[in-house]
């Protein structure tokens, strides 16, 4: 029989298909020649041996291909991750048999570290605690993993969840095994920013820096192929004990306004309290219980004054004004004083802890508020949303348009200075309500804050 003849083809040494980018993973890394071609050549070896053959052809191995950039699709991740390594630097440690024990608040906590050091990405740099900078070094760090992993190991670790028993600490994990570098990402699900659960705060690792985002379910892209995971070495087991302050249906406690710290610890939170529902429970629009609740306790507490009628279920300015006084008796100023009842603010007011209003003589004098109707915050003015402007209001803004679903266009933020990615976001909203030309700008105007925060 004829010994067959193997042609060698030698593509490009960055060629990114699914056959070189998957034997560039697998092979050893010499200083030449390609994965399919040298695969080839393999192949050719081992048939020559089996037909009997006087000769075999040499076997080489393929190189790794060095890191380059890629043009993602539309809001897709740019976020090639690296191999499975060990630790790096002076946290380098061998890898215990047992997977780490850890809790949700110190998965959180951790993640928040990275957040707030903007870690920049890197697939192939290393942060001072020996984790890679990039998506899912940024998940093996949060989850205390005795080393770096990827998108197609971490599975491992955990155990698979439905969407509604998303919980702070949990994952969402694409990983495409044809092609890893094509979308693969993985984000650490922080709580749902409202009752909807439409959108989520996610801790992630992306460019050019570690962010938390509130984020559409699953994500911006290939939403279906996200996969829900739970570290299976939480503390007390996989169901886990919530973080502190996170309520029942796994929200964060207050993504738009976080607390400050009991000013009377003393006063812990007794265990048959309602507890707290959520942010979305509260503002405008909002009607429902706990608005009646959180207004009978506000009463109680001091804030008859600003009540014409009710307490009810609806929402209005004088819920907001009430709930400023008690947060300013509090001794709480600037954004912690809102308007707005987060995770603590709740507590003290169902334990009956800290200030009541006007005990220390100061809370309850705050300035007279801005005009509003129908509980919709009064418009502040053009002026204050213009290149170089910065106030409360951009904020306020940015943090709706996020709220809304229009957050995409945000890296960071939103925050008090007005930018591009505020002008592009309120420009999809008026486009939204079907607005073109100069009434979709991307500045708001009267009927633009009417209808967002509506």
């Amino acid at each position: 029989m004829e010994t067959p003849v193997f042609e060698e083809i030698d593509p490009e040494k960055d060629c990114d298909c699914p056959g070189c980018v998957h034997w560039r993973r697998v092979l050893p890394r010499p200083t030449s020649a390609h994965p399919a071609a040298a695969r080839a050549v393999i192949l050719a070896a081992t048939a020559a041996t089996a037909l009997g053959a006087l000769h075999a052809a040499p076997a080489f191995a393929a190189p790794q291909a060095p890191a380059r950039p890629r043009t993602p699709t539309a809001d897709e991740p740019d976020t090639p991750q690296g191999d499975k390594a060990p630790l790096h630097g002076p946290g380098a440690k061998p890898a215990p048999v047992k997977t780490p024990t850890t809790t949700r608040a110190d998965i959180i906590r951790r993640a928040k570290q990275w957040v707030a050091a903007r870690v920049p990405y890197s697939m192939s740099e290393y942060w001072g605690d020996g984790y890679r900078q990039d998506c899912s070094g940024f998940v093996s760090m949060a989850w205390s993993l005795p080393r770096n992993e990827w998108t197609g190991s971490l599975g491992q670790y955990g155990v698979r969840i439905a969407k509604d028993d998303l919980q702070p600490g949990d994952i969402l994990l694409f990983h495409n095994p044809s092609n890893p570098e094509n979308g693969s990402h993985v984000v650490i699900f922080g709580g749902w920013t409202d009752y909807t659960h439409t959108y989520y705060l996610a801790y992630e690792e992306t460019r050019p820096y570690a962010r938390k985002q509130a984020t559409p379910y699953a994500y911006w892209s290939n939403s279906d192929r996200y996969v829900a995971y739970r570290y299976k070495g939480l503390a007390g087991g996989t169901s886990g004990a919530q973080p502190d302050g996170a309520n029942p249906d796994g929200a964060n406690p207050d993504p738009v306004n976080p607390d400050p710290a009991n000013p009377d610890p003393a006063k812990p939170q007794a265990p048959d309290v309602t507890p707290f529902p959520g942010t979305a429970y509260f503002g405008p629009g909002a009607n429902n219980k706990y608005v009646t609740q959180l207004g009978r306790m506000l009463v109680a507490r001091g804030a008859g004054r600003y009540y014409t009628s009710g307490p009810g279920p609806r929402w209005s300015d004088a819920d907001r004004r009430a709930t400023r006084a008690f947060q300013q008796a509090q001794g709480w100023r600037g954004g912690d004083a809102d308007g707005l009842p987060g995770a603590q603010t709740w507590t003290l007011l169902v334990t009956g802890g800290g200030r009541d209003i006007g005990s220390d003589g100061r809370a309850g004098t705050a300035g007279p508020p801005a005009p509003s109707s129908h509980g919709v915050p009064g418009y502040p003015g053009r002026a204050m949303f213009r290149p170089g402007a910065t106030s409360k209001y951009v904020t306020q803004l940015g943090r709706q348009l996020v709220k809304k679903g229009f957050g995409k266009y945000y890296t960071t933020g939103p925050g008090p200075r007005w930018g591009e990615p505020d002008r592009r976001a309120v420009e999809s909203f008026q486009r939204a309500q079907g607005w073109r030309g100069g009434a979709a700008d991307g500045y708001p105007g009267p009927e633009t804050w009417r209808r967002l925060f509506s």
